[in-house]
């Protein structure tokens, strides 16, 4: 069972359900240790992942408001079940593109992959009790676009994808949650809470990463973050950012001092 040519069938497939199945599969074959990770297919360029004809997606600015309407907040639920299913894609990237690694690396990433499985179908199981779907509204690629961009190096992808785009997740999750609460969509907020946890793993994983790999590499990791940040962002992160939840995912003191301006 090679583990890069089982990621990139996952990665691929354009049906959510097969999606999800083989995904599966992948995290049972890596707890049954019947997966092969020497390195034996061609990385091929991945411009679109695999994913279903629906939602259309449309440039961010393009993307309508969601205001605190009933439909306002379907519309809100949508875009989070639209972050879960891109992150399932985003996992399967890390895990099929990047090369002699450590087993543990790979193993991560598919353990990520699973939990992101778990939280789409979390999401999209919501959307159906109230007569909505994965699929009915536009959504943006954003996310996509980051994961193209860092390609060529595991250390940017480690340093921008679950350092900054997941981690911003953690700042926005508990603003979510208080709108839910007070609305009548309140199970969002229990099933946030499964997701929020979860999510801190998956930032504490990127920096598990991104760390080893700097001290690897013989590099200041605050050094090469900010130069990747101006790189591809091109202007210092903005907060507020969610420090508690920040520190659980092992963002150390002089990281939050950077992101802070401080």
């Amino acid at each position: 069972m090679n583990v890069f040519e089982l990621a990139y069938t996952a990665l691929i497939n354009n049906s959510i359900k097969e999606k999800i199945d083989l995904v599966t599969k992948l995290n049972n074959y890596k707890n049954s240790n019947l997966l092969d990770y020497q390195s034996s297919c061609h990385i091929k360029s991945i411009a679109d992942p695999g994913r279903p004809e629906k939602p259309d997606l449309v440039r961010f600015k393009s993307v309508p408001k969601r205001d605190k309407s009933d439909v306002g907040m379907i519309k809100t639920i949508h875009a989070i079940c639209h972050i879960e299913f891109n992150a399932i894609n985003l996992a399967l990237d890390a895990v099929y593109r990047f090369r002699d690694m450590e087993d543990k690396f790979y193993q991560d990433w598919i353990r990520v992959a699973f939990e992101e499985v778990q939280h789409f179908i979390l999401i999209n199981d919501y959307l159906n009790k109230n007569n909505y779907k994965y699929g009915d509204f536009e959504a943006h690629n954003g996310l996509w676009k980051m994961t193209i961009d860092t390609d060529y190096d595991v250390l940017a992808r480690m340093a921008l994808v679950p350092r900054v785009l997941e981690a911003r997740g953690l700042d926005a999750t508990p603003k979510i949650q208080k709108r839910f609460k007070n609305s009548n969509f309140k199970p969002m907020v229990e099933i946030l809470d499964v997701i929020f946890k979860d999510e801190i793993g998956h930032v504490k994983i990127g920096n598990y990463w991104f760390n080893r790999l700097c001290k690897q590499r013989n590099l200041d990791s605050m050094v090469v973050f900010d130069q990747l940040i101006e790189r591809h962002i091109g202007e210092k992160l903005r907060g507020p950012f969610n420090i508690e939840g920040r520190k659980l995912a092992n963002f150390s003191k002089t990281e939050l001092e950077y992101l802070q301006g401080t």
